[in-house]
């Protein structure tokens, strides 16, 4: 009977499976020879299912893992930022005449690709014209320097000269304000003392023409008439004397008044001191601005004679050299350029949605195309327009039609120190510059 059953159909014999250990112990017997029946048939199936099971299990496991990699993946994106649209930026030193003349010399070691030291003396202009007009400034300085040094001089004796001129001519008229009244006392005295001999000879007249009528009587000696005549004689001639002493004190006052009179005029003369001694002030300031203007000259032509002389203000790479030795040059006219190899940076210019998270100070590395060596630097400054602003036709976007164009700012990117030691980077180079977000 067993043989002619049908095998059970795949999905119940899970199920009869399960259904095994609720079977009554009366009915084992049975069980057992029907389960005989069916194991050729079970074994496949069991089989079967484990492959689905641990197929499911592949499947949990690898969508795990692509889980945990596109987390990782996309955290380690997120936190960094990157462009292509970078190189390298340094300082271009134009290299130009001062003044204008040949070129007397040429550095042989001044080519194009060559390095320089700062202070290097590059080329030299023919000095001769220059060093003519220095020894003429030169000159003129000295002379009138030497002037603004005299009327500084003749100031102080201009002042003390006019102030003691001053001081004696106010000592001379009053010399002879008191001569002056001196000579009128005497005066004075010389018509007092007239008066005096002319009473006493008007006296002793008189008595001497009593005695002449008196000895003509004979009533007295002759004696005694000569005595009253001599008298009278002797007054005669004190009144003589008398007005020639006074009408030289009336000569002494007018030469008195005379010397005053001039003594004023000296006081005139000599009350313009002050006058004098602006007067020679202003002189001396006029020969001091004089050599102060000669100074500047002077100084001028010593710095056209230095600038004959075309001096590396930097230290670096020659590049674009055009000077030759009897070429004729003029002021600002540029002869070659210097590069400086150690003071370069990056420009990388991100796009305005790469900057959301980007700020001064986060490190950056970059690749050089030139060396495909990697080097290290950060963030020093975001720029402050795009550079569509700086183009030489700026989008105007309140005119026309309108399409949004997502823009770039240029971002500062400075080396960490001894990261170009080697020298290798030079302005113009490209580089992909890859930003660590914070």
């Amino acid at each position: 009977m067993a043989t002619q059953l049908q095998p059970p159909h795949p999905e119940l014999v899970p199920q009869e499976q399960e259904e095994l250990p609720d079977l009554h112990s009366e009915d084992l017997h049975d069980a057992d020879h029907d389960s005989a029946a069916a194991i050729e048939p079970a074994a496949p199936l069991s089989l079967l299912g484990a492959v689905k099971r641990y197929r499911k299990v592949l499947f949990a496991a690898a969508l795990i893992v692509v889980l945990v990699v596109g987390t990782a993946g996309w955290m380690y994106l997120s936190s960094y930022e990157s462009t292509d649209d970078a190189q390298v930026d340094g300082h271009l030193n134009p290299i130009s005449a001062r003044i204008s003349g040949t070129i007397l010399r040429v550095n042989p070691d001044v080519e194009d690709s060559h390095f320089v030291q700062a202070g290097t003396v590059l080329a030299e202009i023919d000095p001769a014209d220059f060093q003519a007009e220095r020894d003429r400034a030169q000159a003129e300085y000295d002379r009138l320097q030497a002037g603004s040094v005299a009327a500084e001089k003749d100031i102080a004796v201009t002042s003390s000269g006019s102030t003691g001129r001053l001081d004696l001519a106010h000592a001379a008229v009053s010399e002879a304000e008191d001569s002056v009244a001196s000579e009128q006392a005497s005066l004075q005295a010389a018509e007092a003392r007239l008066a005096g001999a002319e009473a006493n000879f008007k006296r002793a007249e008189g008595d001497r023409r009593r005695y002449e009528k008196l000895l003509a009587k004979h009533e007295i000696s002759q004696s005694e008439y000569d005595r009253v005549a001599t008298e009278a004689s002797t007054d005669r001639e004190a009144v003589t004397a008398a007005r020639a002493e006074t009408v030289a004190a009336q000569r002494r006052i007018a030469q008195a008044q005379s010397r005053l009179t001039e003594r004023k005029a000296d006081l005139l003369s000599a009350g313009s001191a002050p006058q004098q001694i602006a007067s020679s002030r202003a002189k001396a300031v006029a020969a001091v601005s004089e050599a102060a203007r000669a100074r500047a000259q002077l100084t001028t032509a010593q710095l056209n004679l230095g600038y004959t002389k075309i001096i590396a203000p930097v230290s670096g790479i020659i590049g674009r050299k055009t000077v030759e030795a009897g070429q004729r040059v003029q002021p600002g006219q540029q002869l070659l350029t210097i590069i400086p190899v150690d003071d370069i940076w990056i420009t990388a210019n991100f796009k305005e949605t790469q900057l959301q998270k980007m700020k001064p100070g986060e490190s950056v590395t970059f690749r050089a195309d030139a060396s495909g060596r990697d080097y290290r630097g950060h963030i020093d400054s975001l720029g402050g327009a795009t550079g569509s602003r700086f183009s030489l036709l700026p989008p105007e976007n309140a005119s026309g039609n309108y399409v949004k164009v997502v823009q770039r700012v240029p971002v500062r990117i400075v080396l960490e120190p001894g990261e170009n030691d080697d020298h290798r980077l030079r302005p113009g180079m490209s580089v992909e510059a890859k930003v660590r977000l914070r």
